[in-house]
């Protein structure tokens, strides 16, 4: 990074962005290889289970339900078990994504010499410790729905839908619900690059995610929101034109496929460049200093496939105070 770490503090929304820009176009040759064999496949995937998938729905609301009832439920034997291929394909694929990606900017900030062949050597080490950490707040967005839905039928039980006052609870339930979603998921992409980046994952990535972004919620928040909003605009238009285009032709349908396909890859990868920039942002505004030195032995070890013994709890990135 060009940009001193005592500056880092100082970037907004659009200084974010702005980073995380420069970043891809100073390091285009190693950013275009990580996109070309991670991200471009998990653009695909996502979007042939979008085709996919409504195309199965369509075929099953028109099915004759007097068939009997062995066909149905073979369709949806054939239902859940793309479902299970394409969650599992896309898990390795995001993941591997992330470590590439948080990897290459580490490598970057630390001035290491870095070569797509090192990148790809150590993407498989640090992906496991992303499997957990994914693994952990899956269960904190399982307990997260459990209550929300326990909440709903108490609201259901002592208020209900019959005057202005139900209305009104039920709309501030779901502005908290949205808010509190919004915010696990933010806890939970900086999780990933700290689960890369440090020696703590799973739940311990997640508090000290939770502690990150103090300061910066709503900065942070907004960001993510808007990146997946961009992504969920993509994926509606792809289905619209692409999906249900019948109307427009097939050529049209295959050119306009090429080019949400390009540009769902160029959100993730943009996507996955700002997620750092916040994590070393994030750090600078709690005026942690991140020791360079140490930082790059943390890198090595996955190079090493050893993690040294260390002589303080916190070596992987070393904490000092700004004087």
């Amino acid at each position: 990074m060009d940009r001193a770490q005592e500056e880092m503090q100082f970037l907004g929304f659009f200084g974010i962005f702005k980073e995380s820009y420069k970043l891809i176009f100073s390091w285009r040759k190693i950013f275009s290889q990580i996109t070309c064999a991670l991200i471009l496949p998990l653009s695909l995937i996502f979007l042939v289970y979008v085709q996919f998938y409504n195309l199965f729905l369509s075929k099953f609301v028109t099915v004759n339900y007097q068939k009997s009832s062995e066909l149905i439920s073979y369709n949806l034997l054939y239902f859940w078990l793309f479902n299970a291929a394409y969650s599992t394909l896309s898990l390795i694929f995001s993941y591997l994504s992330i470590a590439a990606v948080v990897y290459t900017i580490a490598c970057i900030y630390t001035a290491r010499e870095l070569s797509f062949k090192k990148v790809m050597s150590v993407v498989p080490k640090v992906w496991k410790r992303l499997v957990v950490t994914f693994f952990s707040i899956f269960v904190i967005f399982f307990f997260y729905l459990v209550a929300t839905v326990v909440v709903v039928l108490i609201w259901a039980i002592s208020i209900g839908p019959v005057h202005i006052v139900g209305f009104t609870v039920l709309a501030i339930l779901m502005i908290l619900f949205i808010v509190g979603f919004l915010y696990l998921i933010t806890i939970w992409h900086l999780a990933c690059t700290i689960s890369v980046l440090e020696e703590t994952y799973g739940f311990p990535a997640m508090v000290k995610s939770k502690n990150l972004i103090k300061g910066k919620v709503w900065l942070v928040i907004s960001i993510f929101f808007i990146l997946h909003m961009v992504m969920g605009f993509n994926q509606v238009t792809f289905e619209w034109l692409v999906v249900k285009g019948s109307n427009i032709g097939m050529a049209k349908r295959v050119v306009f496929g090429f080019i949400f396909f390009l540009l769902l890859s160029m959100i993730i990868l943009f996507g996955l460049v700002i997620q750092t920039v916040i994590y070393f942002v994030c750090k600078s505004h709690h005026h942690e200093n991140i020791d360079k030195s140490i930082l790059s032995a943390h890198l090595d070890f996955y190079l090493l496939e050893v993690y040294a013994p260390s002589k303080d709890k916190d070596s992987q990135l070393q904490v000092n105070q700004y004087k």
